[in-house]
């Protein structure tokens, strides 16, 4: 095709798109990335193909004045060079959630990294974040902070079987986990920052992870009329097994790890059904015993990772992370 026809093809897609804007709301996003896809697949083409794509703005300059004029500011300069930058990406366009606003996408144009977008946009599929909450995930170095066995190699997810996740738990907890507060924890004894801790892992169970259900804090399991207290119980519905997590402000010790054994087995012995995959349990502490480290690598179930308390106004998450 010639430049002319391309222009009005583009602008075929503009005219349908701010129609559909104004007629319905349901499913619009959806639509609406199609047709900035769409565009930038025009322009990619129109601009002599992906590697003359990269360098020929003059022909955006040109129809964007147009654009404007006629359908506002959404088609400026800009924008239209991150709908090709859109397309350039995400050429295969049936990967796109329906879950994924605009927004969301211009969040994931500046990762570069295909696997470090594969796993954001399935963590915006898992847990349905807003643009807000996905913004606070880049923030935190979520994917950074991940103990993913193979980083190189993360599929998306397909959102209409999520019960057949390309991950294991192991994959999605997160290291160091962040913990939120605004108190002072100077001046407090271990007792109260053991308490403190589990108060804000209780609150912040999502930065463990995806799937997690509270079931309970300090649970209480009697077995043999002995009384046992779990920090926190969750069971992962996506993964459908039991995850035992304890928290402690030394270093894991080997009795930290007998503990939590014990723990996943009275679990096992009260709560899990046949149909529940195999319990999980999960250490956070403030810093790793490498021999403990090691330790629970030859442990399936058991996993060790750390903590860190931070106050929630920071600002500088790279320097907490160091």
């Amino acid at each position: 095709m010639e430049e002319k026809q391309y222009f009005q093809e583009v602008e075929k897609i503009i005219v349908k798109n701010e129609a559909d804007k104004i007629v319905t709301v349901l499913g619009s996003n959806y639509k609406d990335l199609m047709a900035k896809w769409h565009i930038g697949k025009l322009l990619v083409e129109a601009q002599g193909g992906e590697k003359r794509a990269k360098y020929g703005n003059e022909l955006i300059k040109r129809w964007s004045k147009k654009f404007t004029l006629k359908y506002g500011s959404g088609y400026s300069v800009r924008n239209m060079k991150y709908m090709r930058q859109f397309y350039l990406i995400f050429q295969k366009g049936q990967t796109l959630s329906a879950q994924l606003t605009w927004s969301h996408i211009m969040l994931l144009l500046p990762i570069k990294n295909e696997n470090e977008r594969n796993y954001y946009i399935n963590q915006i599929i898992l847990n349905n974040l807003s643009v807000r909450e996905f913004r606070n995930e880049i923030k935190s170095k979520a994917f950074d902070r991940l103990s993913y066995a193979d980083k190189n190699n993360i599929k998306l997810i397909d959102e209409n079987n999520k019960s057949n996740l390309p991950m294991t738990i192991k994959d999605i907890i997160k290291d160091p986990v962040i913990l939120e507060t605004d108190m002072d924890l100077s001046n407090v004894n271990e007792e109260a920052i053991h308490n403190i801790l589990i108060k804000l892992a209780n609150i912040r169970y999502l930065n463990l992870g995806v799937g997690y259900a509270l079931i309970g804090h300090e649970y209480k399991i009697i077995k043999n009329g002995t009384i046992h207290y779990i920090d926190l119980l969750y069971f992962n519905y996506l993964f459908n097994c039991f995850v035992v997590i304890e928290v402690k402000n030394h270093p894991a010790t080997a009795q930290d790890i007998g503990q939590i054994e014990l723990y996943i087995k009275l679990v096992d012995d009260t709560l899990k059904r046949e149909n529940h995959d195999k319990t999980v349990g999960i250490i956070l502490v403030p810093k790793k015993n490498e021999f403990m480290v090691d330790y629970c690598t030859s442990k399936e179930n058991i996993f060790l990772t750390t903590f860190k308390i931070i106050n929630k106004n920071e600002k500088d998450i790279e320097k907490i992370l160091m």
